[in-house]
């Protein structure tokens, strides 16, 4: 089983970057975390991190066609306005898991709303860096169902 993170928007600076809702955990340090529980789980992860919103778009077009068995994504500050990456990840045909780090919906208004959201499994916010370790997990989950 393969499995592909989509980083999305200053996702490289964690570590670094408002450590209040990110805390100080870096983009490698998530991605090592995900490599060790995709090997306990018996899938390969694939990371993928971009400022560019063509690159992220590009990138899930090659996720269709190499025939990923699920997605995870945390787009960032795009999650509550890209209409392109949402139709993007509307081709796919696996389950595609949306997660945050920080509770979008305990925070400034704006990111309270994902266009994402109609298209996705589901959504987990909130835990930190145990966010991508709990969708990594409901995405396999997913992608064992859907087969």
């Amino acid at each position: 089983m393969k499995i592909l993170m989509l980083h999305g928007i200053n996702h490289d600076m964690f570590g670094k970057r408002d450590p209040k809702q990110y805390g100080t955990v870096t983009l490698a340090e998530i991605d090592a975390q995900l490599q060790a529980l995709g090997k306990e789980l018996g899938t390969a992860v694939e990371s993928f991190q971009t400022n560019c919103e063509g690159a992220m778009c590009e990138r899930i077009h090659r996720a269709f066609t190499e025939g990923v068995d699920a997605v995870l994504i945390n787009a960032g500050a795009w999650t509550h306005y890209s209409y392109g990456i949402r139709d993007a990840l509307a081709i796919l045909t696996v389950p595609v898991v949306e997660l945050h780090m920080s509770n979008i919906h305990a925070r400034e208004t704006f990111r309270h709303h994902s266009v994402f959201a109609e298209i996705v499994k589901g959504q987990i916010c909130g835990f930190g860096v145990d966010s991508y370790l709990l969708g990594l997990r409901a995405a396999a989950s997913a992608a064992v169902r859907a087969h």
